[in-house]
């Protein structure tokens, strides 16, 4: 039996929870890797487990075997990034840390606003270290790269959008 309230499972789906527990632990793993904070990895990847996308901090305590205030921190680095949102149910007095809808759009869509300030920082230190310096020109190199990536994600998102109602569509 899952240790998840009923509302959160879907109950014709049976899991082996010490696996899927296993599983958020690695792909925590994973994203440490890749630089996020321990924490934060944990509850990402706890919320990604769920069949419903989001738990409140008490429930993400209790299943990553953490204090509340541990949850806090990480949940308030995953909202910097755009990952994660608090909602509160209609006359609820608890907190629920939910998945943001539509994820991987609204996250590279804000890594793509700060592409746009780190150009803007390249070319600002490429006028004061000089363009033609060794310093310059990797400022140049990182600014066209940047530049580059800004023209692209557009186009890069609109295949995104018509990948994914495509697929929906098929789903039924």
């Amino acid at each position: 039996m899952s240790s998840r309230p009923q509302s959160q499972r879907d109950p014709n789906i049976e899991r082996d929870e010490p696996e899927v527990q296993h599983y958020v632990e690695r792909l925590a793993m994973v994203l440490t890797e890749m630089g996020f904070q321990r924490m934060a990895a944990r509850v990402f990847a706890t919320l990604m487990s769920t069949d419903s996308g989001q738990l409140t901090a008490a429930e993400l305590a209790e299943r990553l075997s953490v204090s509340p205030a541990a949850v806090s921190g990480a949940v308030r680095f995953l909202d910097q990034l755009g990952l994660v949102a608090k909602r509160r149910e209609p006359g609820g007095r608890r907190d629920h840390y939910c998945l943001v809808d539509d994820l991987w759009y609204s996250t590279f869509l804000k890594r793509d606003r700060m592409m746009i300030m780190w150009r803007d920082a390249t070319v600002e230190g490429m006028s004061v270290l000089g363009e033609e310096t060794p310093a310059g020109r990797r400022l140049g190199e990182m600014c066209s790269f940047l530049d580059f990536m800004i023209r692209e994600l557009p186009a890069m998102f609109e295949r995104w959008h018509q990948q994914r109602q495509e697929e929906q569509r098929k789903a039924g």
